[in-house]
């Protein structure tokens, strides 16, 4: 028998962009998981990412938690030449703050913000109806809960983003494998991302924390390469194998990983017309983070984006649901409020979402580049420009929960 449960705000998907959405609004959030979904393992937080995590209240538990990165150096494994290395400390007038964040730290300490309960697990939304000036999410047990408000940060396969009319995310072509090696005592390494361009493939790593380094490696396969997404083993050695002029202190934390863990995740993301054209918000629906704007890893700036989003939509929310006290709002005029601040919020974070996804899709392409002439331009022409615009990327502040 169904049961139907009436909210004001719902939220599809418990990843960055939809606890952090639901911190500034208190709203139930439903995560199609049993717990936490926290892979990816970790992500380099920049400047306005600890901007959006001070707005939510979370910023110094996590500083707590996490070394700050204090530069990056890139090497050529063409060539064997560092090709730039740039500092974090001082840029100009501009101070950079990174860390590289687990994912499991950060997602539980938004959780840690919200009501006991906000979080309603085994939630799957398998289809949303129209009800007048309500949505109805159909969930994969039976229920349907009627809203004022959807909306979707349900990641890259979103039901929600499809439900507004996106198509699916384009494939980059690429792949990514992922890890973070955990150490029993200090591992030793400085702290700051360290990263290596190969032919037609990249590997970066960088500490979390004294005991804990993040490593990953992304790479275009060929036709041979095929076999190697559903063979771990095989995968591990081809990476091992890739990595044979890099330095052997840090390719020893990637072997250290269990062959298990190699786990190819395809790369992919939405073109900048269909951000341009495509419906972030229609009426009383919305989509954030990977949902709206699914992005490479290149400039590190996807985790960052979400959690701009979720600022951004639950300052503009409130803003809707804003009344003065004892005044009674007509469910139609309510609609219309909520619907032009949905419209605030897409126009808010649609030119930066095509900015930053198209920046960082260029970026990769031109890092991972298997032609000869380009990885020239890469390693001593472009080397300088490419570093610079990690920090042109991230010097965004999405401003505060409340609009005052």
């Amino acid at each position: 028998m169904e049961t139907e449960v009436v909210e004001d705000i719902v939220i599809v998907g418990a990843g960055i962009a939809g606890l952090t959405t639901s911190v500034g609004l208190h709203s139930l959030v439903l995560e199609s998981s049993d717990n936490l979904r926290v892979t990816g393992f970790a992500m380099n937080t920049w400047e306005n990412g600890w901007k959006a995590l001070d707005a939510v209240g979370v910023g110094d538990l996590l500083r707590q938690q996490h070394i700050q990165v204090n530069g990056n150096v890139t090497t050529s494994l063409v060539t064997g030449d560092q090709t730039s290395v740039t500092s974090f400390n001082a840029t100009g007038k501009q101070h950079i703050e990174v860390r590289c964040v687990k994912r499991k730290l950060m997602l539980e300490a938004l959780a840690n913000e919200l009501p006991s309960g906000t979080i309603r697990y085994k939630s799957k939304v398998v289809a949303i109806q129209e009800s007048g000036f309500y949505k109805i999410a159909h969930l994969a047990d039976g229920t349907t809960i009627k809203t004022k408000v959807l909306i979707g940060c349900d990641g890259v396969n979103s039901v929600v983003a499809k439900w507004l009319g996106f198509k699916k995310a384009s494939f980059t072509g690429r792949y990514e494998i992922r890890g973070c090696a955990e150490f029993k005592t200090n591992h030793g390494f400085e702290p700051r991302f360290m990263q290596f361009l190969g032919k037609g493939f990249r590997v970066g790593a960088v500490p979390c924390d004294e005991r804990a380094i993040y490593w990953f490696f992304t790479w275009t396969p060929i036709s041979q390469d095929k076999e190697l997404e559903e063979n771990p083993a095989k995968l591990k050695q081809y990476v091992v194998k890739k990595l044979e002029k890099m330095p052997s202190d840090v390719k020893y934390f990637i072997e250290k990983t269990e062959a298990d863990d190699f786990l190819p995740a395809p790369l992919r993301y939405r073109h900048p017309w269909e951000l341009m054209l495509g419906n972030i918000s229609k009426g009383n629906v919305c989509v954030a983070g990977d949902a709206l704007h699914p992005m490479t890893p290149d400039i590190g700036q996807s985790g960052c984006c979400a959690l701009e989003d979720g600022v951004v939509l639950a300052r503009c929310l409130s803003e809707g649901f804003s009344k003065e006290p004892g005044t009674h709002i007509k469910e139609k005029d309510q609609y219309i409020r909520i619907e032009e601040s949905l419209k605030k919020y897409a126009r808010e974070r649609r030119w930066r979402s095509i900015d930053v996804s198209f920046t960082s899709y260029m970026v990769g392409s031109i890092q991972q580049a298997e032609s000869q002439l380009i990885s020239f331009l890469r390693d001593k022409v472009l080397a300088t420009f490419l570093a610079n615009l990690y920090f042109k990327k991230s010097a965004y502040d999405c401003g505060t929960l409340n609009s005052s």
